[in-house]
């Protein structure tokens, strides 16, 4: 069953636009990773989806319109985003940071903490003092504290130390696995990305230009749309 559809989406910045028809779908369920280089569209189409941009198309959570609600009713719908450049609450401690966000479900500090170790150990620290990667683990634990039906991760693992990009990337298999959780997840990384998408939209100029498999996606595909 579909919960995300996405249908000739577009967007402007003022007077320029920014996509000119973005097409995507999403099941209960499922993993779809949203590739293309820089500047094609990937973070413009998730301000849409979570509703802090004006857009047009078609777009449909749940069976829902998302014209015309705001950020805090999507989010309420069942959109969970982690977004770029992780924006915790500085000032807050890892536990704040959490509970700021809760709503009820499956998803409490506990289970956080048993998919992010380094958070139960802590908890009481502010969150401006963590790591870089410490930082984005908080940032998709608040995410999940709201107990989302569709997880967003815009960059989730940008920047980060190899290690650490490893253990992101197997919470995000262990997620798949465990809860099966529908996920959009945005990254650069074709092979780390292939081993838990199930599906990859590749968006060339703010426009949706290839959609299947990650395994189908062939050297000169990449070298075409994912290059530099």
């Amino acid at each position: 069953m579909s919960l995300l559809t996405v249908r000739g989406l577009e967007a402007r910045y003022g007077a320029s636009q920014a996509l000119f028809g973005v097409d995507l779908e999403i099941d209960e369920g499922e993993v779809l990773a949203l590739m293309g280089r820089n500047g094609m569209g990937k973070s413009t189409t998730v301000k849409c989806l979570c509703r802090m941009m004006v857009s047009s198309g078609d777009l449909r959570f749940a069976g829902q319109d998302l014209h015309g609600l705001r950020a805090h009713q999507a989010g309420r719908l069942g959109i969970g985003l982690v977004p770029e450049g992780r924006r915790c609450f500085a000032d807050l401690t890892v536990l704040e940071n959490l509970v700021a966000a809760a709503r009820p479900g499956h998803w409490d500090a506990e289970r956080v903490g048993a998919l992010f170790p380094r958070l139960t150990e802590r908890q009481g620290q502010i969150a401006r003092s963590l790591s870089g990667g410490e930082q984005q683990m908080l940032a998709i634990g608040r995410a999940l504290m709201t107990n989302p039906r569709l997880l967003v991760l815009d960059e989730a693992t940008e920047g980060l130390a190899p290690i650490v990009r490893q253990e992101i990337w197997a919470a995000l298999t262990k997620l798949k696995a465990e809860t099966g959780m529908a996920m959009l997840i945005i990254d650069k990384s074709l092979s780390e990305i292939s081993a838990v998408a199930d599906r990859a939209v590749i968006l060339e100029r703010g426009k949706s230009v290839w959609t299947g498999e990650p395994e189908g996606i062939s050297g000169e595909i990449a070298e075409r749309y994912l290059g530099v």
